[in-house]
């Protein structure tokens, strides 16, 4: 990390900068990028698939958000990073820019920011130097595309009613918008590459180089996806699009998804209560022999790949929202909480993800407190109805119900829960506090409901069940049990016990 730390600095010199913003993602801008292309882990050690990081002349500050506090703290190097922890209600961009002066210049790498984003930070007045090159990238090897057709809709139907010449970049778009998956990279089956839409046809290519110069038309792009390099590439040719055409179009999904996706998670439920057995069963086995037999159990019922690295996590590390160590060192004992958060890809690509609690033994009184209010917190948002049904408002009925039970010391510091498809993390839908989820949930969008409350003293509790919408009410996918011996069911009322019934058959 010292080299690193050196190297940047070295950049910086070179540059005449005295501010440079390093992110977690790369030129594809995805969410979960592999951390040998992740030049903020390279800096700082920090391994979260979010939180970017601004370095200036004597600090280097990690924003990270309410799922990632803990674990921030745990993997940095504190003498050289100070973890900036951002509460409910701030952004990283908001916070970042306060720490900068309005007659300083903030180096940027236009491979790896949005053109929203940029636009964004110039709109609070902060200078920018646009770098096509980031010190920290590593060699890697040219991408070997392995893709596999699935099924879906022609990409004729899809693309008929557009009449523009578009540029996606976004790679779910492109995965949907071709039909392909590449399942060789675990926890991802997009495809690698980038699509123009143009007079009825798409064309998949990676680089739009010679496309934009031999083009002499209007070229629409999407600056929340597109990165700075390649809109500004197009220059005079571009025009913005509100939002891409094919992201809401991906969002709601065919009956033919949908009957997929009840299959994988039929698979997925049979490959976690695997995973109860063992842990019941077996003694003197650590978070690391979870996970290794999780993911045996998942290939064991077809699945290509993990859909992220799965979360095993006991007792205190169980309130790290996203731990992702899954230690050899940490070992289950009578008595211990493990969390589990975990999910696959099969045959379509589509992530399925779902998280449960388990003790081994019997449980405490606060396990079955704070177990019991969580499953309250998922028992009525899931039942939430409405003429028109709002991420934003079922996250404020989970949190409605908390109000009403709070547990001292126990906070529930995330969203309510997020889209999933070719990403487990798609957009729309959302569930959170965000102005984003201010957007009705249509029929055919699938979404987790994953009320969660923590407590770095003690434990967090968990419960995640993917759902989809379906003439106007929420149905889960997800059918595994929730675990008896931690339910209180003194704590529930009747109609929240008529509720829990859907989960009662194993």
């Amino acid at each position: 990390m010292i080299n690193e730390i050196k190297k940047v600095r070295n950049f910086m010199d070179e540059q005449g900068l005295n501010y440079l913003l390093v992110n977690s993602t790369n030129k594809y801008l995805v969410e979960y990028c592999p951390l040998q292309e992740n030049s903020r882990y390279h800096l700082t050690g920090f391994s979260g698939s979010t939180g970017d990081v601004l370095v200036t002349p004597d600090k280097i500050f990690l924003f990270v958000d309410g799922r990632y506090h803990i674990q921030a703290d745990l993997e940095v190097d504190h003498k050289f990073i100070t973890v900036i922890k951002l509460q409910t209600g701030q952004t990283f961009l908001d916070e970042m820019i306060k720490k900068i002066p309005n007659s300083e210049t903030l180096g940027v790498f236009s491979k790896k920011n949005s053109q929203k984003r940029i636009e964004y930070i110039t709109s609070k007045g902060i200078n920018i130097k646009l770098l096509d090159k980031d010190p920290l990238d590593l060699p890697t090897n040219r991408i070997n595309n392995n893709f596999v057709s699935v099924a879906g809709n022609d990409i004729e139907n899809k693309i008929k009613d557009i009449k523009n010449t578009i540029l996606i970049t976004n790679l779910e778009e492109v995965s949907y918008l071709f039909n392909l998956r590449d399942f060789t990279e675990n926890y991802s089956s997009k495809i690698k590459g980038k699509a123009i839409i143009s007079e009825g046809k798409a064309i998949l290519l990676d680089d739009i180089s010679d496309f934009v110069k031999n083009y002499n038309g209007e070229i629409f792009v999407d600056k929340s996806s597109i990165n700075a390099y390649d809109f500004n590439l197009i220059g005079n040719k571009v025009k913005i699009l509100e939002d891409s055409p094919i992201k809401l179009m991906k969002s709601i999904k065919t009956k033919d998804e949908i009957e997929h996706y009840k299959s994988a998670f039929e698979r997925t439920d049979k490959a976690v209560r695997a995973i109860r057995e063992y842990i019941e069963n077996n003694d003197n086995i650590s978070e690391f022999d979870i996970a290794m037999q999780l993911e045996k159990e998942f290939r064991k019922y077809g699945a290509k790949s993990l859909s992220f690295k799965s979360i095993v996590a006991k007792d205190k590390n169980s309130a790290l929202a996203h731990y992702s160590k899954c230690s050899k060192d940490e070992i289950i004992k009578n008595g211990s909480l493990v969390l589990i958060d975990c999910g696959a890809y099969y045959e379509q690509g589509l992530a399925t993800d779902i998280t449960r609690v388990f003790v081994k033994g019997e449980p405490s009184d606060l396990q079955k407190k704070v177990y019991t209010t969580v499953l309250k917190m998922f028992l009525n948002a899931y039942n939430y109805k409405s003429d028109k049904l709002v991420g934003y408002d079922i996250d404020n009925k989970a949190r409605e119900i908390y109000s009403k039970n709070i547990i001292e010391g126990f906070e529930f510091n995330h969203g309510l829960g997020h889209g999933i498809g070719i990403n487990v993390h798609e957009y729309p839908p959302n569930l959170s506090k965000n102005e984003m989820a201010k957007v009705e949930i249509k029929d055919g969008m699938c979404f987790t409901i994953e009320p969660g409350l923590y407590n770095e003293k003690h434990f967090g509790v968990r419960l995640e069940n993917s759902c989809y919408m379906q003439n106007g009410k929420i149905h889960s996918f997800v059918h595994m049990n929730y675990e008896k011996k931690l339910i209180d069911y003194d704590m529930l009322s009747s109609q929240e016990k008529e509720w829990l019934k859907e989960f009662e058959v194993i």
